[in-house]
């Protein structure tokens, strides 16, 4: 599989709390010097959930500050309200799946991916993701999804294209199946009342449903690819071109951050307690995504392929390289 390593120059999901770290207010276009201090304060727009446990894991590990970096993150609800704050200035880098960014390049908004954010960790029936269902329900495997209704997060994005593929694999028809925009968190009631037939699910929903009697039938990501790159962190053209010392810099801090969280699960988990609601049962069995430092551009070719296939693109295509490298 082709890897490139992000770094200069290059650049699921619920909202379980919302949480700020840091303080100090973004120059004009970019990022404004703390007083004296030598450190420049960024403001990174993410979602709180679970794949972005290594950035505050890396802030706490000091790996920004030993850059001169101070870190305000900023909750919003998803990609639609990151990826223009970006791009506008408000914030200089931001968290989103790589279809969003994708679908954004092609409209001509200019963003540009910096570091690896998250992947599928590759385990069918123990992913990240997973699309479940009642227990008695009917459904038993993706192919069973023709002419069923499916809740995703947000229609024509990274949830169904990848749904669709895994129907597909099953031999299934995949233009049959019904999607239904529904929000994380309501998913699992969702599921368990009958007002959908299924639903993908992104954690800490996936725990809950379960523990609710809901069972796996599919892991989209897996099984689209094992190593999937699902999200990144990204910044504006403008602040590449402009800032590139920061750029570096963040990349950096950002790589030894998912480094750190790939060699100490346990406390990237235990950091979720920091930034979101999540507890107890939910959080000592909650699935993680895979976190390594590389994007896997053999994965986003072949996502960028269905997502042009679901028509995503609609007459163009991305420039991966351009956008991940």
């Amino acid at each position: 599989m082709q890897r490139r390593i992000l770094g200069l120059g290059a650049a699921l999901i619920i909202v379980v709390g919302v949480a700020g770290c840091g303080s100090g207010d973004s120059g004009t276009g970019g990022s404004s010097a703390s007083g004296g201090s030598g450190t420049t304060k960024v403001k990174v727009g993410i979602i709180p959930i679970v794949d972005v446990a290594p950035l505050y894991l890396g802030q706490e590990e000091g790996f920004f500050s030993s850059r001169g970096i101070t870190l305000e993150m900023v909750a919003a609800q998803g990609g639609a309200a990151i990826i223009p704050g970006v791009a506008s200035g408000q914030f200089e880098f931001g968290f989103s799946n790589t279809t969003s960014l994708m679908v954004a390049q092609v409209k001509g908004v200019p963003v540009k991916s910096v570091a690896n954010g998250a992947a599928s960790n590759g385990k069918v029936g123990g992913d990240v993701t997973a699309v479940m269902v009642k227990k008695d329900s009917p459904v038993k495997s993706a192919k069973d999804l023709a002419g069923r209704t499916v809740a995703v997060n947000t229609l024509q994005n990274i949830g169904s294209t990848t749904v669709n593929e895994s129907v597909r694999k099953d031999g299934g028809d995949p233009s049959k199946v019904k999607f239904v925009e529904i929000p994380f968190d309501q998913m699992p009631a969702a599921v368990d009342d009958g007002r959908v037939d299924a639903a993908w699910m992104g954690e800490p929903a996936q725990t809950i449903a379960k523990a609710q009697g809901a069972r796996v039938i599919a892991s989209p990501f897996a099984e689209t690819d094992p190593e999937l790159t699902v999200a990144t962190y990204f910044t504006s053209t403008k602040t590449a071109e402009q800032d590139p010392d920061l750029v570096k810099r963040f990349t950096e801090a950002m790589t030894e951050s998912l480094e750190y969280a790939s060699a100490h699960p346990d406390e990237a988990r235990r950091t979720l307690t920091t930034y979101t609601k999540i507890s107890g049962d939910v959080l000592k069995n909650l699935i993680l995504p895979s976190w390594p430092a590389e994007v896997d551009m053999a994965s986003l070719e072949k996502l960028a392929s269905l997502s042009e296939e679901d028509g995503l693109f609609g007459d163009k295509k991305p420039d991966l390289a351009a956008l991940f490298s």
